[in-house]
C-alpha cells in the first residue's frame, strides 16, 4: 500500500522542518561558542579558506597537466606533487580539527558541540541513502497508513529500564523476570537470530508493555514494526477483502503485513473469531514465517484456549516457531489505582 501524494508531501515537508530545526539549533551553539572562545571563530574560517585554496591547487594541477605539450606556458604538475598537495591538505584539516576539539573540551563543551545533528543520522533526516528509502521513512509510511498512534502513544513512554518488579511477587515474578530477558535477547540478537515470540497469560499483567518496549528498541535501530490490535487488524483484513475496492489495496496491504521486520498482534483473542478470521491469522503467521520475518502475539489465552479458539494447525505453527512466555500476577492496573487510592 503505497501514499498518496499529499501524505508524502506532507512528510518531506516535516523532514524539511526538522533539518531546518537541526541548522537553527546548531547556528545558535556556534554563536554561544563563537561568544565564549573568539579563537574558534578565527579557526573555523581557515577551513573553507583552506578547501578554496585546495581547489584551486587542483585547477592548477589539472590545468598544467592537460597543457602538457599544448602551450609553452604550462607546466606540467608531477603526479608526487599532486599527493603531496593532498596529504598537505589532510594534515593541516587534521590539525585544525583537533585544536577545534581542544578549544571545545578546554571550555566545557562537547567535542561534538559545532557538529550537525540529525534525527536519523542514516539518510540526514532527508527519508532517503542514495535512491533506496530509509528505514526512517519506512516507519513515517507505516504510520500514516496504518495510524500507529497507539504504539506510538504507548512507546513514548516505554522502555526496558522503566519496567518495574513491585507488581509481582514469587513464581509471578520468576516469570515476569523470564519474558523480559528473553524480550531483551530478542531485540538484542534480531539481525542474527529469527524468533517469534507468544506472551500470555492473565489479563494486565504487562504483555502489551513488553512487547511496545521491543518495538520501540526495535524502531530505534532502525527496524520496521507494524502494530496492530487482532480486532483492528482483523477488521482491516475483512475490510480488504470484501469491499468493492482496488485488489491494489488489498495487496499492498498484505505486502507491508507479511514482510515488515515485526509484526505486533496485541490481544489476540478479544476480536470476534470465525473461520474467516482463524484462516487470516494462520495465513499471516505462515507467511511471515515463510520469510523470516518475526511476530510478537499477545493475549490472554492459553495454549489449550488458542487451540480450541482458532484451529490445530495455528496451535501447531505457534508451538512450534514461537518461543512460549506465560506471565501472571495481579491485574496491574488495578494495584495503581489502590495505590494511588490508599498510598
Amino acid at each position: 500500500m503505497s501514499l498518496n501524494k499529499d501524505q508524502y508531501d506532507n512528510i518531506m515537508a516535516d523532514y524539511a522542518r526538522i533539518r531546518d530545526r537541526h541548522r537553527r539549533e546548531l547556528e545558535k551553539r556556534r554563536t554561544q561558542a563563537y561568544a565564549r572562545i573568539p579563537a574558534l571563530q578565527k579557526l573555523e574560517e581557515q577551513t573553507p579558506a583552506l578547501a578554496v585554496d585546495q581547489l584551486r591547487r587542483r585547477l592548477r594541477s589539472s590545468a598544467g597537466s592537460s597543457g602538457s605539450g599544448s602551450g609553452a606556458g604550462s607546466i606540467p604538475v608531477a603526479p608526487a606533487d599532486r599527493k603531496d598537495q593532498k596529504t598537505s591538505f589532510r594534515e593541516t584539516a587534521a590539525q585544525i580539527t583537533a585544536r577545534r576539539i581542544r578549544l571545545l573540551t578546554e571550555n566545557g563543551f562537547p567535542e561534538d558541540y559545532l557538529e550537525m545533528k540529525w534525527d536519523c543520522p542514516d539518510c540526514r533526516d532527508t527519508g532517503y541513502i542514495g535512491r533506496e528509502k530509509c528505514h526512517c521513512l519506512k516507519q513515517r509510511e507505516i504510520s500514516v497508513l496504518y495510524n500507529q498512534s497507539r504504539l506510538e502513544t504507548l512507546a513514548a513512554g516505554a522502555d526496558f529500564s522503566l519496567l518495574s518488579e513491585k507488581y509481582y511477587t514469587g513464581e509471578d515474578l520468576d516469570r515476569f523476570r523470564n519474558a523480559l530477558r528473553v524480550c531483551r535477547i530478542f531485540v538484542e540478537q534480531f539481525d542474527t537470530v529469527h524468533r517469534n515470540l507468544y506472551l500470555y497469560g492473565t489479563v494486565g499483567t504487562g504483555k502489551t508493555m513488553l512487547s511496545v518496549c521491543t518495538a520501540k528498541a526495535l524502531i530505534e535501530k532502525g527496524r520496521s514494526v507494524l502494530y496492530f490490535s487482532a480486532a483492528s487488524l482483523f477488521d482491516r483484513l475483512a475490510d480488504c477483502t470484501f469491499s468493492s475496492g482496488s485488489r491494489d489495496g488489498l495487496r499492498g496491504f498484505l505486502d507491508d503485513l507479511y514482510t515488515c521486520d515485526l509484526l505486533i498482534i496485541d490481544d489476540l483473542g478479544t476480536e470476534f473469531t470465525n473461520a474467516f478470521v482463524a484462516s487470516q491469522l494462520f495465513t499471516c503467521i505462515s507467511e511471515r514465517e515463510l520469510n523470516r520475518h518475526s511476530t510478537i502475539i499477545s493475549t490472554n489465552l492459553s495454549l489449550r484456549e488458542l487451540q480450541a479458539r482458532y484451529s490445530d494447525r495455528v496451535f501447531s505453527r505457534i508451538t512450534s516457531t514461537y518461543e512460549i512466555c506465560k506471565i501472571t500476577g495481579k491485574d496491574i492496573r488495578l494495584q495503581r489505582r489502590r495505590r494511588g487510592r490508599y498510598g
